[in-house]
């Protein structure tokens, strides 16, 4: 169980998206087995597009997690699955025709970005980004190509003096992570404004749900909950985050797709600014209604290198320009997250 329904999804869509990801519509989804690209995979999938999905499958958390998200996309005639490395694959040909490219592939993590490790966050967040776009400049490419749709992050933005935040706030990425995502972003705007290449890149704000990656807190604590093992907070439990839900950050992506100017930077926030003591406080409340008795001791850590103190998004440009608007609250995303949990811990997940 994904924990998300695309049932009646078009109807929610304005009719430009609604027309431009018609059934039958060949798109690329990179990144599809990840926690996001494959609820994304999923929705184009659920509007009839033909889905090319391209996923390197690396071993940062479990494969086999990324696999089992792509059980359902796998069973589809409309979806063709290619296990590759967009820096070894030939990205014109993987382009050519094709309508959208929503990418998402990078390899993730505040925490683990420093030391030796960033090689990685160069070649996968950077140079595969570069190629891509190179790949768009291509008459062949851009004649079909309405757009990139680039997956960002709030890390871009490091602490900032004010919140929320806007696209027009100076970003001081603190960590290396946030550094690669920020280049990538420039990137997409260099080749949006020297080669006419129309990108939209979406700065997601924590975002959780079903199959919400294994490293990240939500999950985290779900886990340890459910094992009897302890759980770390790093810093006081204090600190704020605005968290997305899953399902609202797929919606951004549909709606990216028809961003009136040729690049364009907006926030994805979903509206519910609390601090993570709060938010596991509410996850607590929800794993008890489901598993009575589960909860982790909590342990405290020194505040991790590269973590920001808040985050909250002003998303009025997003509404402004691309229509889009956080749906889901909290204690709804916090339910299906717990829910999607004891049901794979239990051996009932579909996917």
């Amino acid at each position: 169980m994904s924990g998300l329904d695309w049932d009646g999804l078009r109807q929610e869509l304005p009719a430009p998206v609604s027309e431009l990801l018609a059934e039958g519509t060949p798109v690329v989804v990179t990144g599809c087995a990840g926690f996001i690209g494959s609820h994304l995979t999923g929705a184009l999938l659920a509007l009839g597009c033909e889905v090319t999905g391209v996923d390197s499958l690396t071993d940062y958390y479990d494969v086999a997690q990324k696999r089992a998200n792509l059980a359902g996309p796998l069973a589809s005639p409309d979806f063709c699955f290619r296990e590759r490395d967009l820096n070894d694959l030939d990205l014109r040909m993987l382009l050519t025709g094709k309508r959208v490219c929503f990418h998402l592939a990078a390899q993730a993590g505040v925490r683990a970005s420093w030391g030796a490790e960033f090689t990685r966050y160069l070649d996968w967040n950077v140079l595969a980004t570069q190629r891509l776009l190179e790949a768009c400049r291509h008459e062949d490419v851009r004649d079909d190509l309405v757009r990139v749709v680039y997956s960002s992050s709030s890390s871009v933005y490091g602490d900032q003096p004010r919140y929320p935040v806007t696209e027009d706030d100076l970003p001081m990425p603190r960590s290396p992570y946030g550094v690669s995502k920020l280049a990538a972003e420039h990137l997409c705007v260099l080749y949006g404004e020297n080669y006419g290449v129309p990108t939209t890149s979406l700065r997601y704000f924590t975002v959780y749900g079903p199959r919400q990656r294994p490293d990240m807190a939500f999950r985290k604590f779900l886990e340890a909950a459910l094992d009897g093992r302890p759980f770390s907070i790093y810093g006081d439990g204090a600190q704020t985050r605005d968290f997305t839900f899953v399902r609202d950050a797929v919606r951004a992506n549909l709606l990216a797709t028809v961003a009136p100017d040729v690049t364009e930077v907006v926030n994805i926030g979903g509206g519910s600014r609390v601090s993570l003591r709060e938010a596991l406080d509410v996850l607590a409340t929800e794993l008890a209604a489901r598993v009575p008795g589960a909860g982790p001791e909590i342990l405290r850590e020194e505040t991790a290198r590269g973590d920001v103190r808040h985050t909250a998004a002003d998303v009025s440009r997003a509404a402004e320009r691309i229509g889009w608007r956080p749906a889901v609250a909290l204690g709804d995303g916090l339910a299906a997250e717990a829910a999607w949990t004891v049901a794979r811990r239990s051996g009932h997940d579909a996917g």
